[in-house]
């Protein structure tokens, strides 16, 4: 078998990320422990895992990772609640198969909310249950 399981980031500051992560996302932490000489922390968001690494990042910002994907089924609620705690967001972009925004989180992480349209999507995502 092969799944994707979680993404691991790294923290330039781990509470902080944990609180960003529990507080607009509703993030629940599983496990938060020291592993291979450092604090990880293993967090579940909906059916995804999200792994913290208690290190700054090599570089903040862009690199290896263009953005996290995080679907919802209230957009505009999510984008407004981020605003008002004063994280990055864009407008919503609307488009026929989804509406999306992007923020920044953490350490420069590039993060798309998106809200898809299932009867617009193609059937083949659908089917393939590729949305939640």
């Amino acid at each position: 078998m092969l799944s994707l399981h979680h993404t691991h980031l790294f923290a330039s500051d781990v509470d902080r990320s944990i609180a960003f992560w529990r507080d607009h996302f509703g993030a629940i932490v599983l496990v938060d422990t020291e592993f291979a000489g450092a604090r990880n922390v293993f967090m579940r968001i909906g059916e995804g895992r999200l792994h913290l690494y208690d290190q700054a990042p090599k570089h903040v910002g862009a690199g290896t990772v263009h953005h996290l994907g995080i679907e919802t089924d209230e957009l505009e609620a999510l984008v407004e609640r981020l605003r008002a705690a004063g994280v990055s967001v864009t407008d919503v972009r609307r488009h026929a198969e989804a509406d999306y925004a992007m923020a920044q989180g953490p350490d420069g992480v590039l993060l798309e909310l998106f809200q898809p349209h299932a009867a617009r999507v193609g059937p083949a995502l659908v089917e393939a249950g590729y949305f939640a």
